[in-house]
């Protein structure tokens, strides 16, 4: 790969270097790193010869089946409690099917460091975001999709067919971590902006002006699938209670993306208003159903008292929860908001909604901290 290529859906940044010399520098313990090195050829890989063979054969490239995705997980080593680290050394290998199935029989060594300022296991899409950065890095390494950046661009954008090609790689990177993930917030790193999700169809909605937010981690620990239990018992022992609730939750979602529309065609500053309407009514139906927390009771009632609107986000019962910052909000009121958030103990981070989707940037477009970070590559 040529210096300077990096990819970055939301604040994830990957970049893979092939080359036969290691890396002089050092990466700080906080960030992910692995390297693989020496040379390796197809023949030394029976185990991937076995897996990738009928891959091969297809001819075309194709994203792994489930079964195929098991093999290769027990070729790679990735046991049933796998790390971060160990999907990325599974991502990694994949390349070597790349690499060595389709174009080659010897492939260089090969550096791959992450940098992420997502916090992981909060709900906030960090696996898929990395899932994102790693499948777009290695595909454009292998040549499977060509590089978008132009000599003199800071920022490049792949084809329509090549991110449909990143988005399949990186929903497998999900199932590995996640099993059965509804394939939402790959895709949502890999296009940007927002996505209209129902009954496994999801269709790209007009990108709006982008929402300045304050994202708050309450830091408690919390689980998707006794949550999602919870509410499924709640539905069939009330189900003339719940199920209105269900409905009406739907009716929040479809007048947000009506306005949300309109945003994207005239934004006016009664939207916001109407926007922070729906975010309390949607706070309220999902306490109900039994998917708040008293951190997020904390989180709302903190933002309230400042004339500010929040709602948990991801599956509630802690976790995070977003603020919306609708334009003129004094800068003194969001700075004393995130004191008395961080008061509680939460983190606390002024960000962004609608952002574009996975891109490739130029180390010159790179965050000084970054490129300090990484400076060894």
């Amino acid at each position: 790969m040529g210096a300077g290529a990096w990819w970055s859906p939301r604040t994830v940044r990957a970049r893979v270097s092939a080359r036969r010399a290691g890396c002089g520098g050092r990466i700080p313990k906080s960030h992910v790193v692995r390297r693989f090195a020496g040379v390796c050829s197809w023949e030394s890989h029976p185990s991937w010869r076995t897996c990738c063979g009928a891959w091969q054969e297809q001819g075309d490239f194709i994203a792994p089946s489930p079964e195929q995705m098991e093999k290769l997980k027990e070729a790679a080593g990735v046991p049933e409690d796998h790390s971060t680290t160990e999907l990325l050394a599974l991502l990694a290998f994949l390349y070597l099917y790349l690499a060595i199935c389709r174009k080659q029989r010897v492939l260089p060594s090969l550096d791959i460091v992450v940098w992420s300022e997502l916090p992981t296991g909060a709900g906030l899409g960090s696996s898929a975001a990395y899932s994102v950065c790693m499948a777009a890095a290695l595909l454009t390494a292998c040549e499977e999709i060509s590089n978008p950046l132009r000599d003199g661009e800071r920022v490049g954008r792949w084809a329509e067919v090549d991110l449909e090609l990143i988005n399949k790689w990186a929903f497998q990177g999900e199932r590995v971590i996640h099993g059965n993930p509804s394939g939402v917030d790959n895709a949502v790193s890999t296009w940007g902006g927002a996505l209209h999700y129902q009954q496994g169809k999801m269709a790209a909605l007009q990108r709006p002006p982008v929402l300045q937010i304050l994202l708050t981690n309450t830091k408690v620990p919390r689980s998707t699938k006794s949550l999602v239990a919870g509410v499924r018992s709640r539905l069939m022992k009330f189900p003339e209670i719940v199920g209105p609730l269900l409905t009406s939750i739907d009716a929040i979602s479809l007048e947000c993306e009506r306005v949300l529309g309109e945003m994207a065609v005239a934004p006016a500053p009664e939207q916001y208003l109407v926007l922070e309407e729906l975010i309390d009514m949607n706070q309220h139906h999902l306490n109900a159903l039994g998917v708040g927390h008293a951190s997020l009771d904390q989180l709302c009632q903190a933002t309230a008292a400042r004339g500010l609107h929040s709602k948990l986000t991801g599956a509630g019962g802690g976790g995070c929860g977003i603020t919306l910052l609708k334009p003129g909000v004094e800068p003194a009121t969001v700075e004393a908001t995130k004191q008395a958030l961080t008061g509680f103990g939460f983190d606390c981070w002024e960000t962004s909604l609608g952002a574009p989707g996975v891109s490739v940037h130029s180390a010159a477009s790179l965050d000084v901290p970054v490129q300090q970070a990484l400076g060894c590559l």
